[in-house]
């Protein structure tokens, strides 16, 4: 997993929209899996396997977190099944709220719901935002086991400013200030104790 970390305003939540087609490069290009995504509309980039998970939790509020799935599900041509069945291996309470209004879930529930409806047709690389924003502690950690539980299967860039989250889950990890890169930890040796860390932020 990598992830992203600075100051607000450092272009963190920019770059993963730019990543997903949502917003245009400046400069450089955006290669996935040895190919050019450049010019491709980000409805083309999902069929590649991207999945961008937002920071503002937005789900479908009127729909039971199940239609939310199935949603999901359909759009990304998989059986509702095997949907649902991943999303509860990864949340086993989402079967307890399968039939609730997804607008009545906690924050820290929709953001489950949403990474969950991500994993719908088995995407190849997630693009997640602030996952941990403003959440309880106790859900911070429902949020470290998914994530934990989906490191092995699927590539994911994040954006995060829990650094204790970040210490934990992190294969590499970039520092953004003022639009750029500017500091690489690529050693997952060093990344436990990586001080220079507190100082972006």
């Amino acid at each position: 997993m990598v992830f992203v970390v600075g100051r607000n305003g450092a272009g963190k939540t920019t770059l993963l929209r730019t990543i997903a087609g949502l917003l245009p490069s400046a400069a450089g290009e955006i290669r996935f899996e040895g190919r050019s995504v450049a010019g491709l509309a980000p409805e083309k980039r999902a069929r590649l396997g991207f999945r961008y998970v937002n920071q503002e939790k937005r789900v479908f509020s009127p729909l039971s977190v199940r239609s939310n799935i199935e949603l999901a599900a359909h759009g990304a041509g998989e059986p509702f099944d095997s949907a649902w069945r991943r999303a509860v291996a990864l949340y086993p309470k989402l079967d307890e709220f399968r039939e609730l209004p997804a607008g009545r879930l906690s924050g820290g529930q929709r953001e489950i719901l949403l990474i969950a409806r991500a994993l719908a047709g088995q995407p190849r690389l997630l693009l997640i935002d602030e996952p941990t924003e403003g959440l309880a502690a106790i859900v911070i950690e429902d949020i470290f086991r998914i994530l934990e539980r989906m490191r092995q299967s699927v590539a994911a860039i994040i954006v995060e400013q829990n650094l204790a989250i970040v210490r934990r889950l992190a294969d590499r990890i970039y520092v953004m200030k003022e639009g750029r890169v500017v500091h690489e930890i690529a050693d997952p040796r060093k990344i436990a104790g990586a001080e220079p860390l507190e100082c972006f932020l």
